[in-house]
């Protein structure tokens, strides 16, 4: 496989399709494919949480859930992804955006962007509503599917 040279943020919607066959999965992979992917530690929170939504709405098994960790773990080991810091800085700029009450960006999403955008990133996302703020804002961004 190639690995490509621009960078791109990819937040827990672009993700999470990566370890589960769903619609977005194809469009995940060829992205991935595409872009050099970095998340941060939020991603990693925020996959966690949507792999104990699916176990508690029976969409995967703890085993399944387990495997996912397992191999998204190892995926971080070998660094599938790069990771970025989440600093003060970036909870600044989130909260300046959301003070301008000019978007619907939501908080965390406003965190993922804020370390999109100071690096000049573009935030890949399947979140219709984040990619809207992104662009209204004028950041760099990706809508995925």
């Amino acid at each position: 496989m190639n690995v490509a040279e621009a960078y791109a943020y990819f937040d827990t919607s672009v993700v999470a399709p990566l370890y589960r066959d769903e619609a977005l999965t194809t469009a995940a992979e060829l992205l991935q494919q595409q872009y050099r992917p970095i998340i941060s530690l939020l991603t990693e929170v925020e996959l966690a949480s949507t792999l104990a939504r699916w176990v508690r709405m029976n969409e995967l098994s703890n085993d399944q859930a387990a495997s996912v960790d397992k191999t998204f773990s190892e995926d971080l080991r070998l660094k599938v992804f790069e990771r970025a810091d989440l600093q003060d800085r970036h909870y600044w700029q989130a909260r300046t955006w959301l003070q301008q009450r000019s978007t619907s960006l939501r908080t965390l999403d406003a965190l993922h962007l804020a370390i999109a955008a100071e690096n000049g990133w573009p935030i890949v996302t399947a979140d219709r509503q984040l990619q809207e703020a992104a662009e209204a804002l004028g950041c760099r961004n990706h809508l995925a599917g």
